[in-house]
Parts: C-alpha cells; structure tokens; sequence
C-alpha cells in the first residue's frame, strides 16, 4: 500500500509562531513524494491562533484542522489528532520551529520496516531549564522502563496509524510514545534531526514541572507495563 501521511500539529497560544510554522511545512509538502495532509489541534487557545488557523486552512486542500472545546494539554490534543487519522501513517511535530518538517524526508525509508521513527535532536538551542530537565527525566525513564530511547520527547514522530490507535490514553501519554509502541511489540527506530532555537513565544512549564511530571508518569507506565495486555487473532470467521 502507498504510504499515506497525517501530520498532527497541536496548538495552544502559538499565535506568533503559526504562520513561520507553515512556511517550514509547505518546505516539506513541496518535496515529500508521500501524500501529506496536515491537521492543526487547537487546544482551546484564546490568543487569536484559531482565526489564523482558519485562514491558512481556507482554500488549502493540504491543511485541515479540530478546534477542541477546553485545554486539555499535549496528550489529549495528539489523541485526539491520532482519532481523526485516516491514513496509514500518522506524524507529530510542535509548531514552536525548534525541529523541521523536512526532516521528516528521512524517515520514509523506514518504512514498513519498523513501526515508528523517533527523531533525537541533535545540538539543541534549548534554554539551560529545558535541557537539564529533559536530560533527567530522560535519563530516569531509561533507568526505569528500558526503553532505549535516547529522546523520547523528540517532537518530530511518525507512526503506523494502526499501532498508534491502541496507544492507552492517559493525561503525559505523548512523553511515553516511542515506548508505547514497544508495548505492542511494535519496532522504534531513531534518526538524527535538525534543533533550532524557539522561534517566538515563551515555554509553558518550568523546571519544577518538567521534572515532576515525568517522575510519576514513569511509575504509572511501570504500573501499566506490568498488566498490559497484547493479543493477535490467528483465525476467524
């Protein structure tokens, strides 16, 4: 089957990165030979970012979007991109233009192959904050899960839309990706990628939150882990 892409670009309050983001994107969907669609989530912004998303998606068979009713956060705002999916594969990447769309040129050749491409990026332009907790949180996740996933909050994914689907839904559910998908018994393969420094706009969390997060959230995988249940059908009627 010819590979088909949805890529889901959750937003909240991004209202000065938009329209930079979808620059980086049409790069991307002027090169890629894989039919691509691109699907904003608005996730209950209040700063303007809706009425800019309409306007891009007006007229541009390649952008659609789901305006959510509240905030939610990044989980709920990629499940719900992943539910309105209809094609075989199914990308993430933030609008924030610290990773780029045409990296995800690299991952196709992946394909089918392996179940998922997690991007690790390279060189990062991140603040001090941002970098030191990513580094703990990653490296206490591997510790903990055994993963072997460098940088699983690496937001330039793709995925097959079938393994993506029965991803468990739980709120830090996007921090756990790449090890949901081994869950499955599904194959994660990691490339190198592009960083860049924020584009516009302020991070929404601080070190106390990053860190803290993270720290419960790998416990309740671990508690998952332990009880989950994977099955195949060998016949039916």
């Amino acid at each position: 089957m010819e590979n088909q892409l949805t890529i889901v670009v959750p937003i909240y309050n991004e209202v000065e990165s938009i329209e930079q983001f979808t620059l980086e994107m049409d790069k991307y969907l002027e090169k890629t030979k894989v039919h691509s669609t691109v699907l904003f989530v608005n996730d209950g912004s209040n700063d303007g970012s809706q009425a800019l998303i309409e306007t891009i998606v007006s007229g541009n068979e390649k952008y659609e979007f789901i305006e959510l009713q509240k905030n939610g956060g990044l989980s709920g705002a990629i499940k719900a991109g992943i539910d309105h999916c209809t094609t075989n594969l199914v990308g993430y990447i933030d609008s924030d233009i610290q990773t780029t769309p045409v990296d995800f040129l690299k991952y196709f050749e992946f394909f089918p192959e392996f179940d998922m491409v997690n991007g690790i990026r390279q060189n990062r332009k991140d603040t001090v904050v941002k970098k030191l907790s990513s580094k703990i949180a990653n490296s206490f996740r591997r510790a903990m899960i055994n993963d072997g996933i460098e940088d699983t909050g690496c937001p330039l994914k793709i995925m097959k839309t079938e393994y993506a689907k029965r991803v468990p839904f739980f709120d830090g559910m996007h921090r756990f990706l790449p090890a949901l998908i081994q869950l499955q018994g599904g194959k994660v393969k990691q490339v190198p990628v592009q960083h860049f420094p924020r584009f516009a706009g302020t991070a929404k969390y601080h070190l106390f939150n990053r860190i803290k997060r993270p720290f419960f959230d790998t416990f309740a995988f671990r508690w998952m882990k332990s009880r989950y249940i994977n099955y195949s059908i060998k016949n039916k009627s």
